[in-house]
């Protein structure tokens, strides 16, 4: 069955979005212990291109199916996860790319490089690092793992938090500042 991209995000209201959020069952790796642990021999670059054995996965539905494998342990290390295995995969910096931001009835919606879709809140936080001059944002996806917003969604999200007068956004009652401490 070919995999099927949801509709421009723009395209999409607070509500749609939440049915497709609804609708996509993911596995439930924060559940799963397997006996097994290993090496994935894989890396996500920073810029969210995905390795296998130094070659570059071509595949967007192989992608997104590993991604829906990922998580991150508190000490930073990130895993793909099945019932029977763990094995450890590199990542550069952040395991997916925030590509796109809309504000629809006071929240945040962002559209990943794997076309998963993220509303920012309490469970899905947003956090900055770096300084004021290189600043570094971050949304928090699933188990633990994270993405990181590319540069036009970084200035989306300002030009939002700039259009209510501060470099602070809300979403689902949430306020998150966008200055490096």
């Amino acid at each position: 069955m070919p995999y099927e991209p949801p509709p421009e995000l723009n395209a999409l209201s607070l509500a749609q979005v939440a049915d497709l959020l609804a609708a996509r069952k993911l596995p439930p790796v924060a559940d799963w212990s397997p006996r097994i642990t290993g090496d994935s021999e894989m890396t996500i670059r920073a810029d969210g291109r995905w390795f296998h054995q130094g070659g570059e996965i071509q595949r967007h539905a192989m992608v997104r199916a590993f991604a829906s494998l990922i998580l991150r342990e508190a000490d930073g290390r990130h895993w793909l996860v099945t019932p029977v295995e763990k094995l450890s995969i590199e990542v550069e910096d952040a395991a997916f790319i925030a590509v796109d931001v809309r504000q629809d009835e006071g929240s945040l919606v962002f559209r990943l490089n794997t076309d998963d879709l993220v509303i920012a809140g309490r469970e899905h936080p947003i956090r900055v690092e770096g300084d004021p001059e290189t600043p570094a944002i971050y949304l928090g996806v699933r188990n633990g793992a994270e993405a990181r917003l590319n540069r036009s969604t970084y200035g989306q999200l300002v030009e939002i938090a700039l259009a209510g007068g501060e470099l602070a956004v809300s979403s689902q009652g949430e306020t998150f500042g966008l200055v490096p401490s």
